[in-house]
């Protein structure tokens, strides 16, 4: 100890002191071989510093930050020529369709990275090449879609309630069916019915029901909407905007929460 301790003093002669990484694990492995009452009048710092280097130690061991890539592994350049390749054959295909036929050959490919692929060739990742954007069609259609989502609130006492809201493009017109504590899929399909019977005449003049991929919407959900001829509109995944008015309405929920007790 006292000639490592030596050795910091002679490489450091000039200048103050001080102890460089391999400095302190050594500090931190002598100090097993010391008494702890001992190590006040042994090593040159305070006996905190030391069990702080011994934890700052043992902590890197369990650190994989620096093995650890991140982001996902980039796609083989074959898929890439493959895609591109799929497309420019098949004008009439849509980067959906893209990635099922892959799937078909054995590659597995999110439909976000076909996507990608076809946007950086200067391919139109849509299976139309024209028409209408997502905003236009919902600028046209608004007074025939209604649009759906769950949303939370957290009581005072810690309790989350959920929601299920309708909510009219045309009018903006909201319509909360049921709230609960576990939502289930048959709990949606009754909230389904509900909303149908409350709407009454005034059903027939919505044409669209804009919902995302929850896993609560099966097919009796959708064929409570489809008896009334309306049409479902599946946003696309991880894209919000898609549903913006609904998402704004869960995100105002998460801003303020109730103030009311749970029942």
């Amino acid at each position: 100890m006292l000639r490592h301790e030596n050795a910091v003093l002679r490489r450091q002669l000039a200048g103050s002191v001080r102890y460089e990484p391999a400095d302190r694990f050594w500090f931190a492995a002598l100090s097993g071989l010391i008494p702890r009452r001992h190590w006040r009048e042994i090593f040159p710092v305070t006996p905190a510093t030391l069990l702080a280097w011994h934890r700052r130690f043992i902590a890197t061991q369990w650190d994989d930050t620096a093995r650890r890539s991140t982001g996902r592994p980039p796609t083989p350049a074959a898929i890439k020529k493959l895609v591109v390749r799929l497309a420019r054959e098949n004008p009439r295909w849509g980067h959906r369709r893209i990635q099922g036929e892959l799937a078909r050959l054995g590659h597995r490919i999110a439909a976000s990275t076909v996507w990608e692929i076809l946007h950086a060739a200067g391919i139109d990742p849509a299976p139309r090449r024209s028409g209408p954007t997502w905003r236009e069609f919902l600028t046209a259609q608004a007074e025939g879609i209604s649009a759906t989502d769950f949303f939370h609130i957290d009581t005072a006492l810690g309790r989350r309630l959920y929601a299920l809201a309708f909510l009219e493009h045309g009018t903006r017109r909201l319509h909360i069916t049921g709230v609960t504590v576990h939502p289930t899929r048959d709990w949606a399909v009754q909230q389904a019915r509900n909303i149908t019977v409350d709407l009454g005449v005034h059903i027939e003049s919505l044409r669209f029901l804009l919902r995302d991929r929850d896993g609560k919407y099966i097919e009796a959900f959708d064929a409570v909407f489809r008896a009334e001829e309306m049409e479902i509109l599946n946003s696309a995944p991880r894209a919000p905007g898609m549903n913006a008015h609904c998402d704004a309405l869960s995100a105002a929920s998460d801003a303020k929460p109730s103030t009311t007790s749970s029942s």
